[in-house]
């Protein structure tokens, strides 16, 4: 009785079995991209966009359908009420004041400083005294014109005999003096005397005690002109001019 026995893949050739590893590497590589190329059919079929325009009609509620139907009101402009005016009073009789005339600066004068301590009212002549212009006697040391003295204050024997010489003879003594304010004389200086009595020193030295009234012009005090003031002196009284 005879057997089959499958060949072993021993028994083969190198060549033939070289060949039958390519055939089945060749059929796998077949087999595989057969199943590549057949996957694609069974896919699904991708849906194309549409390129309609879809409209959802969904209910609207009644109030916004009567909303939407109503015509839009017009829009009313508000109107600003003007505030009432206060009435205007008028005076029953109006009167216009006129504003005064500003006053107008005084001039102004220019005065010496005479003519300011001649309107001093300390050497106003006193109540009593007499009206009228100064006697002129003669000129002064400089020229000027020499009034004759109108005492304020007659001289005290004290005043006079602190400056008599010892031994001074009866006689007069004779200067002149400039007048300023306060009934007061300055710059007195010698004219006239008894010879060799030196008694117009003696006048001299005790005028700034003397109260001698500045002589007048128009009854105006002249402060600041000349005086001629003489003492006359004996050994029983003094007296002074």
């Amino acid at each position: 009785m005879s057997a089959y026995r499958l060949s072993s893949p021993y028994e083969r050739s190198p060549l033939h079995r070289r060949v039958s590893g390519l055939a089945l590497a060749l059929a796998v590589n077949v087999l595989l991209l057969l199943i590549l190329m057949t996957l694609n059919r069974f896919a699904p079929d991708a849906k194309k966009l549409s390129q309609a325009l879809v409209v959802d009609f969904l209910p609207e509620s009644h109030s916004a359908a009567a909303e939407r139907r109503a015509p839009p009101k017009p829009i009313q402009p508000t109107k600003v009420q003007p505030l009432p005016k206060p009435p205007i009073e008028l005076p029953a009789k109006p009167t216009i004041t006129v504003p005064p005339h500003p006053p107008k600066p005084a001039p102004f004068i220019e005065m010496s400083s005479a003519d300011l301590a001649a309107g001093d009212l300390r050497n106003l002549p006193k109540a009593g005294a007499g009206d009228g212009d100064s006697e002129v006697v003669g000129k002064g040391p400089h020229g000027e014109v020499l009034y004759a003295a109108e005492w304020a204050r007659h001289p005290t024997d004290a005043e006079l005999g602190g400056y008599l010489p010892k031994n001074a003879p009866d006689g007069f003594g004779l200067i002149a003096c400039k007048t300023i304010a306060g009934d007061r004389v300055d710059d007195c200086v010698e004219l006239d005397q008894t010879p060799g009595s030196h008694l117009a020193s003696a006048v001299r030295q005790a005028a700034w005690q003397f109260r001698v009234r500045p002589p007048r012009r128009n009854g105006v005090p002249l402060v600041g002109s000349w005086v001629s003031i003489r003492i006359d002196y004996d050994h029983y009284e003094r007296s002074s001019l």
